[in-house]
């Protein structure tokens, strides 16, 4: 009988700005929890890239990995993700290969395809300068990995420095059948965003299994499921904590994001109906409870997905809860 194999956790970082805090408070918080997590054994720490938003704090994502990065030891890290329509390929090789080379075999490069913001601010970030652009995410995705797959003779009339030939990982980030299928036929691995978008979470794991076209990176597929958990010693604490993350999808859906809202004791009077309908489907990927509740609940997504690997996002008010959430979280992981 194949001894079984310990469940992959990882963490999912927006570095969250609470209601009175500032960027430096989340900064601070984000650290905190980047060591306790590097303590815990969780496997990887990624940092997600969003633009205009005054409630998240990782706008500069490869600036805050080199932060946590100095301030940690063994810890992996990387992005989850870099926007890569915001950015020019050039510029995130040259920062993943600064990252890479300075904290070696520790750095990841998770890449996503949507703008992490609205049309304006898109427009702010100097990427496309017309409205009117071709879709070039897959060929940019292949400059890169052609720069950090490069033998060492090589000299290609543009190169980074540092980043050429540097081997860094590369994984493909989506939330519907585009980035499954693409990560599929380039042989990459693939997360998935459920943690906000669930519905296609199974169809793009599917297609991604059965597609994958192994490459010199990656010999067979391999997928990363992100879910949120907000975990405390009892459910009602749970719920109570989770109450901030609803008010943060109700005010992103009304246009009206913002620093991340105290929890409260009851949202019937915070939503409408049909608000109350679309955010508890946007999160329905979410364990809410006691180390009991989370640890069945990553027992059955692991049955369900088959998933390589589940990463953790929980945005919550009090640092020592949020702190407390991802060492449940981590405690139930170990005893499945």
């Amino acid at each position: 009988m194949s001894e079984k194999k310990p469940l992959r956790l990882s963490v999912l970082d927006l570095a969250p700005i609470p209601q009175g805090a500032t960027p430096r408070d989340a900064f601070h918080t984000s650290l905190a929890l980047a060591r306790q997590a590097e303590a815990l054994g969780y496997e990887r720490y990624w940092l997600a890239e969003h633009h205009n938003m005054t409630g998240i704090a990782s706008a500069a994502t490869s600036v805050l990995i080199g932060y946590l990065a100095a301030n940690t030891t063994t810890l992996h890290l990387g992005s989850g993700g870099i926007m890569l329509p915001n950015h020019a390929p050039l510029v995130i090789a040259e920062q993943f290969g600064t990252l890479a080379s300075l904290y070696p075999g520790r750095i990841d490069l998770g890449l996503g395809r949507a703008p992490g913001s609205d049309q304006r601010t898109m427009m702010a970030l100097r990427r496309h300068l017309s409205s009117i652009h071709a879709d070039t995410f897959p060929d940019d995705v292949q400059e890169l990995i052609n720069w950090f797959d490069a033998d060492e003779d090589a000299q290609p009339p543009v190169q980074p420095v540092p980043g050429l030939g540097m081997k860094i990982p590369v994984w493909l980030l989506g939330s519907s059948l585009y980035s499954a299928q693409l990560s599929a036929q380039l042989g990459l691995p693939f997360a998935f965003a459920s943690h906000f978008a669930p519905d296609q979470l199974f169809q793009a794991l599917h297609l991604y299994r059965e597609k994958f076209q192994p490459s010199a990176r990656l010999d067979k597929p391999y997928a990363m499921v992100c879910i949120n958990v907000v975990a405390a010693d009892s459910e009602r604490d749970a719920r109570f904590l989770f109450t901030s993350q609803q008010q943060q999808f109700i005010n992103l859906r009304r246009g009206k994001p913002g620093p991340l809202p105290a929890p409260v004791e009851n949202m019937d009077n915070l939503w409408s109906p049909s608000e109350q309908y679309g955010v508890q489907q946007a999160l329905s990927m979410s364990l809410v409870g006691d180390i009991d509740k989370v640890r069945h609940g990553l027992a059955g997504l692991m049955r369900e997905t088959q998933a390589d690997e589940i990463m953790v996002n929980g945005q919550i008010f009090d640092t020592e809860a949020r702190l407390r959430s991802f060492a449940i979280a981590m405690e139930a992981a170990r005893s499945l």
